[in-house]
């Protein structure tokens, strides 16, 4: 019987993800990932394992290549930049994400930050809770512009929420034209978002091309008045570099769902910087999502394990490599 190792820690023994994975004849080890494990504590953990459903370990070309008996990985969101898909197609190990699972819950806590940004919500309650009664005015949505760094599910989700709330939206995007078609988003290069938005929110995947995208030099191209939201992946930022551009006034602040290190460590740049709001990478976490991406991963799961798999990433790779 095949053995699959769930660490997505809100999936539980017993629940509705675990008795359809029995019901299609495999072996269930939940190792909840909590926190970082190290790769020695990773590869104890893959031992006897065939498939696995997991979160964001970081499973390296060492770990997979002391895994032997893992065939298939499936992650529980979109995101897969902690996974080596070139080491894993090498050892024949398919990797799938779940596109677009929680675009919904993501795109509506992109709104909620960008509220809470724009009238210093974090602020005027923390203010409160000290003793104080802030009365700081805020800012309005409506008539603003909001900067869409990527144009996969999540960010194209976003669109219509943004234009209720009276806003305009431009996007930079490697997306090809013929994919694009929205009529509600005017596409233009990163500088000219950069410069016109008075909200830049990132989309975008982590990729070598995206690491350290948002940096000093992206910082002086922005308003003065200008706040970044992030819940795509913690290093896209240069965050030694946002730090100092809120702390100058070069840009107005940020909120991040997402940061490099996670949690954020004692040491951190963006830690005390007023106008800075560092969250608990929560944007796709909602009842409603989490049930989908148990369920879908599963699935998936399932079928690659069968050779039929829907949303493997690594696909051409593999091929490639048996040519």
């Amino acid at each position: 019987m095949p053995r699959v190792l769930i660490t997505t820690d809100y999936l539980r023994p017993g629940d509705d993800v675990d008795r359809f994975l029995r019901g299609s004849g495999l072996d269930t080890v939940h190792l909840p990932m909590v926190g970082r494990r190290d790769p020695g504590q990773l590869v104890a953990a893959l031992a006897g394992i065939d498939a696995a459903l997991v979160a964001n370990e970081p499973l390296t070309a060492d770990v997979l290549a002391r895994a032997p008996r893992l065939r298939a990985v499936v992650r529980t969101g979109v995101g897969y930049d902690s996974i080596d898909v070139a080491a894993a197609a090498r050892l024949g190990i398919t990797v799938s994400n779940l596109p677009g699972i929680n675009a919904n819950a993501v795109a509506e806590y992109t709104l909620g930050l960008l509220l809470a940004g724009a009238r210093r919500l974090v602020q005027s309650a923390h203010g409160v809770a000290r003793g104080g009664w802030p009365r700081e005015d805020g800012h309005e949505l409506r008539g603003a512009t909001l900067g869409l760094i990527g144009y996969g599910a999540a960010a194209r989700a976003v669109v219509p929420l943004a234009r209720a709330f009276g806003m305009t939206v431009v996007c930079a995007t490697n997306v090809p034209a013929p994919l694009r078609g929205d009529q509600d988003v005017r596409f233009v290069e990163l500088p000219e978002l950069l410069a016109v938005s008075d909200y830049v929110s990132v989309h975008t995947a982590l990729t070598d091309r995206t690491r350290g995208l948002l940096d000093e030099s992206a910082f002086r191209r922005m308003k003065p008045t200008a706040l970044l939201v992030n819940t795509a992946r913690g290093p896209i930022v240069d965050e030694d570099a946002l730090a100092a551009a809120v702390r100058s006034g070069e840009i107005a602040g940020a909120a991040l769902d997402v940061v490099s290190a996670e949690p954020l460590p004692p040491g951190s740049p963006l830690r005390d910087v007023d106008g800075i709001v560092v969250y608990s990478h929560l944007a796709g976490q909602t009842a409603e999502a989490r049930a989908a991406a148990g369920r879908a991963g599963a699935e998936e799961l399932v079928a690659a394990l069968e050779g039929r798999a829907r949303f493997v990433v690594n696909a051409a790779l593999i091929t490639e490599g048996k040519k």
